[in-house]
């Protein structure tokens, strides 16, 4: 006979694993991403969980022009995912995950100047809807980004 702690801490165990780490968790992120609205299109793409980290990069166009981008490393490390940011005319910044579900994930950092959250929500097997949110001069911002999958090139 099966001792009922025993048989309940498999169940758990095989659930945790099932769940997969953290990083796991958000593999769905991994692929080509767009939006376009008028007079741009933004771009993102992301590279499948290795190495308890994913890349990614995003530009946005203006016609035949760039006129931003960002390097992106999200990063497992003791459980939490980092999202290490690089965007294009400024300074580095490190936003922690304050939520990660297998369909979302909300990255904090107050000190950050704007924004001060970083949010990913899968809208459906290809889309999904990233946005920043913070305060700029006591003033809650928040610009929401809805992405459609796109093959990715090459």
């Amino acid at each position: 006979m099966v001792h009922p702690l025993l048989a309940l801490s498999s169940v758990l165990l095989i659930g945790a694993v099932l769940q997969g780490t953290p990083i796991q968790r958000i593999a769905w992120f991994q692929g080509c991403w767009r939006m376009s609205a008028p007079g741009r299109v933004i771009e993102e793409t992301w590279t499948a969980p290795a190495g308890r980290s994913m890349l990614g990069v995003s530009r946005t166009v203006r016609g035949d022009s760039l006129v931003e981008y960002e390097f992106v490393v999200l990063r497992e490390d003791r459980g939490t995912v980092t999202y290490q940011a690089r965007p294009s005319g400024q300074a580095g910044a490190v936003f922690k995950a304050s939520l990660l579900t297998d369909s979302s994930v909300v990255f904090e950092n107050p000190a950050h100047d704007f924004p001060q959250r970083i949010g990913y929500r899968r809208a459906g097997p290809d889309s999904l809807v990233a946005w920043i949110e913070g305060t700029i001069r006591g003033n809650l911002r928040r610009r929401e980004f809805p992405y459609a999958r796109v093959g990715c090139p090459g």
